[in-house]
């Protein structure tokens, strides 16, 4: 029943975003009470969550299935978007007001994609003061190392968002092109 609840919210999002999510829709999707819902899911918030963990698991693999090479796990990261957009909004956009994002186990699902990424990035330039340590601490890795890792995915992010938001198209550019030529 959780994955048939987590099936139907899935659809709601991908046809109208995080604030079309509600258990009573489901729960009349999938012919049962609304309260009978709650038996599995505690709230909105609670399928919310573990929908977010979800995608940031499937998001990991795919990058941790990626040759070990940067544009390959670039590549990757954009195929699962492309392939995911209602899932890579859900990751990167704020889902719904007073939905805190922060929560501690949605940080961990994050780190693990992330960490993929600093595996196959290599050290950039010196990094300032505090941000040294900011950045090791963060992710357990050498800060030059860390930085180019946060600074390539800020990139691509920018990226794929414009691409999955249709903002090259409305440019007349194609994005396959557009991301042959994309430097990281």
């Amino acid at each position: 029943m959780r994955q048939e609840v987590k099936g139907a919210a899935l659809r709601q999002l991908s046809e109208g975003g995080p604030a079309a999510l509600s258990l009573n829709a489901i729960a009349k999707e999938l012919g049962v009470s609304g309260p009978a819902l709650y038996r599995y899911f505690a709230s909105r918030d609670a399928l919310l969550t573990e929908l977010i963990l979800d995608a940031y698991a499937d998001l990991a693999l795919a990058l941790e299935g990626a040759p070990p090479t940067l544009a390959d796990h670039a590549a990757a990261y954009r195929a699962w978007a492309l392939a995911e957009p209602h899932r890579y909004r859900l990751l990167f956009s704020a889902p719904l007001p007073g939905y805190d994002p922060h929560d501690q186990s949605l940080v961990a699902a994050a780190h693990r994609a992330m960490t993929s990424l600093l595996t196959v990035t290599e050290p950039h330039s010196p990094v300032p003061g505090p941000l040294a340590a900011q950045l090791s601490t963060w992710s357990g890795a050498e800060p030059a190392v860390a930085l180019h890792a946060v600074t390539a995915w800020s990139r691509l992010h920018g990226f794929v968002t414009l691409e999955i938001e249709g903002n090259y198209a409305s440019m007349g550019l194609d994005p396959d092109e557009l991301f042959r030529t994309f430097d990281l």
